[in-house]
């Protein structure tokens, strides 16, 4: 039996759903590309804390891709799979997309982004992730 908190490697997830407000636009009227970042870590966390198990922590964004612009409103899905594993790292990609208030239904892919989470203990040092318990 799976144990439905574990995500594997190569699973694309719906990891996460949410909708920006007006305080989250730039003067343009688009959303801000922070805090689609801040999502997108949101996100990639989850997948590298469920992969994991253990406590982790953003180390780098090694790539960030905006496709379109987002809106106040649309509804963003962000979907995540673990596509590396280093001695005490994941790899995690994260894809982005909206579905655009005024439109009936049609999603867009909207972002792309690569970061990568180290495994910690309690004492925020490294851990291997061979210590990690196994998955069923």
């Amino acid at each position: 039996m799976t144990d439905t908190c574990y995500q594997q490697k190569n699973e694309k997830a719906l990891i996460l759903r949410t909708v920006p407000f007006p305080t989250d636009i730039n003067l343009s009227g688009d959303v801000f590309g922070r805090w689609i970042l801040s999502q997108v870590d949101l996100a990639g966390s989850i997948a590298s804390q469920r992969f994991t198990q253990r406590r982790i922590v953003t180390v780098a964004v090694k790539s960030f891709v905006f496709k379109q612009p987002v809106f106040v409103g649309d509804l963003l899905s962000f979907y995540a799979n673990i596509v590396k594993t280093g001695r005490t790292s994941v790899t995690v990609a994260v894809e982005v997309h909206a579905q655009h208030a005024h439109c009936d239904g049609e999603m867009l892919h909207v972002t792309e982004a690569t970061l990568t989470y180290v495994a910690i203990d309690k004492n925020r040092r490294p851990v291997a992730l061979s210590s990690l318990p196994e998955k069923n």
